[in-house]
Parts: C-alpha cells; structure tokens; sequence
C-alpha cells in the first residue's frame, strides 16, 4: 500500500491495484500548486465530510476518472444529483469493496456544504487490505470512541490531523495514536492557512518521545505501509 500526500487532508492510496483519492481539496490550496488534478488517478473517492476543503475537487475528479464516491448517506446523496455514482455509508457500517473493507468510523467535528446545506454527520475510515490496514481519522476531535478502533482490527497507520483549532493538535493526535494503539503515525490538516500551521520538529518530537514515529510528508510524496 502506497500513500502519497496532496496537500492539507487529502490522499492518493495505491492499494490492490486500485486507486483510491481522499478528500480531494487540491485547486483551493496554493500549497498544492504543483499537483495537477487531471494526472491522478482515482478508482474511488473518499470523503470524510461535506466541508468545501475536503469536497471541492471531488466533481472533477470523479466525472473525469468515473471514480465511486464514497461517503455518509447525505454526501452521496448531494453528487448523485450532480449525477456522480457512489456509495453511501454511516457510522459504524463496513463495506468490501475490490480492494479491501472500509468502515466508517465516528468523527467529532461540523459537516455542511459550501451553501450551508446539510453535509450529514462527519466521520473516518478504515481501510482493511491484504497490504496493511489504515486508518484515515478525518477532521476530528480526540474522542474515546477511537478506543473501539483496535478491539475490532489493527491498524499499521494511523492518519491524523495535528492543526489544532478545527481539529484536535499534536498533543492530543499523541493520545489518539494511544487510543487506536498504533504507534506509526501520519499527520495531515497542518499548515494551509494561519489558524492551522504547525511546528513541525516540535511536532516530530513530541510524538519521538512517546516512542512513536510521526511522518509529516511533503506534497507530492509518498510513503508504504
């Protein structure tokens, strides 16, 4: 399995020889300049939540690759109008798909569409794969049901926003990486805008003296799992 970064909370996943985009939110971010959205590669989309940094890509993406949304009822439900084929899920429910299971895992955070329409309530996944099993934690807040998370699988990456102010910080992703039991961590939602930039050496750190190993991947890098 193989993650390359795109800048603020979005990810290329080469897995099963499938490719899988999570929340592509590319054109929106000057950091991300260099990525040019017509090259990739999508088999299938994730989106964690209906926030227009996490969605804005999305059409584009899918009516180019023909790739399958997959989100909460009420996402899919917004680009099937669009006409964009998906996959609806709730919290809690695990589908098999051609390369692995995914589960869609609680998330504490808001979750509204650019108009401020309702965006359904946000969340993660995890994916579960003959290459290794991730799990992609979205916008969220530490929360105890992370707890859950190891009790049903094990999870050999655990990617987790570390910006602080919209979503949990550093100090807490430390805890999270505890409560998921996962001691290999990569940090995403850092860095796209004033309220969410990090240090990243204290980030590094910090994790470093937990006896944890926390990756902060430049755009347009990748790592294996």
């Amino acid at each position: 399995m193989k993650i390359t970064y795109l800048g603020h909370a979005s990810l290329s996943t080469e897995v099963a020889g499938k490719n899988i985009i999570v929340d592509p939110f590319i054109t929106g971010n000057e950091l991300a300049k260099n990525i040019d959205i017509n090259s990739l590669k999508a088999d299938y989309i994730l989106v964690t939540h209906a926030h227009q940094d996490h969605i804005l890509d999305v059409e584009a993406i899918a009516r180019r690759t023909g790739a399958k949304v997959v989100s909460n009822f009420e996402i899919i439900n917004h680009f099937a109008e669009l006409g964009i084929e998906g996959h609806p899920m709730n919290h809690g429910g695990t589908w098999t798909f051609d390369f692995g299971k995914v589960t869609y895992t609680n998330a504490i955070h808001s979750s509204s569409f650019p108009d401020g329409s309702y965006g359904g309530q946000p969340g993660g996944f995890i994916i579960e794969s003959a290459e290794g099993n991730i799990y992609i934690a979205g916008d969220t807040a530490l929360t105890m049901d992370m707890k859950l998370i190891p009790l049903q699988t094990s999870i050999d990456l655990a990617v987790l926003p570390l910006g602080d102010n919209f979503t949990m910080g550093i100090e807490s992703a430390v805890i999270a990486s505890d409560y998921v039991e996962c001691n290999r961590v990569l940090g995403y939602h850092f860095d796209t805008f004033g309220y969410i930039v990090i240090d990243h050496k204290k980030a590094v750190t910090t994790f470093k003296e937990k006896g944890k190993e926390l990756t902060l991947l430049e755009i347009g890098s990748s790592l294996d799992v």
